[in-house]
């Protein structure tokens, strides 16, 4: 599931409102969430870029986190969170297979390598700014409301 999504108040997305483009139905459901909850100040998403080596090739990339949420906590404090969207199953180390030479299992275990090291660089750059860094998955997202409480 793919698309554009129109923000009710694109005054609180930190981009241009007219290019929100989301990934999945979770991003979707996020997005919708941010924009009209109260305690959402500003919103984006994969606004910023983070630098990382990736463990695959040893080269420099660039990571585009999938959002960045300024809120009112519920102690009404502000604080600004890095939330990054995945499947479980990535966020989790791969199970050693009989043959770990299969097409899958080498699949998984570049995705988690490549992940870990693009996590590992928005964690540095969410503690050197004094922000949260959360990974959300399929398990998370019905309560999702609690990222901005």
């Amino acid at each position: 599931m793919k698309g554009v999504f129109k923000p009710k108040f694109p005054q609180k997305y930190k981009g241009n409102p007219c290019n929100i483009i989301y990934r999945s139905s979770w991003e979707l459901r996020l997005m919708s969430h941010f924009d009209l909850c109260e305690n959402v100040i500003w919103w984006s998403s994969e606004e910023k870029s983070i630098s990382y080596i990736s463990p695959i090739d040893n080269k420099p990339h660039r990571y585009f986190p999938d959002f960045i949420i300024h809120i009112k906590n519920v102690n009404n404090d502000f604080e600004t969170i890095m939330i990054e969207v995945k499947p479980e199953k990535q966020i989790v180390e791969p199970k050693k297979e009989r043959n770990k030479k299969s097409k899958k299992y080498i699949e998984e275990v570049f995705t988690y390598a490549k992940n870990t090291a693009k996590w590992k660089a928005a964690e540095e750059y969410c503690r050197k700014k004094g922000w949260k860094f959360k990974i959300l998955t399929e398990k998370d997202i019905f309560g999702y409301q609690n990222v901005t409480k």
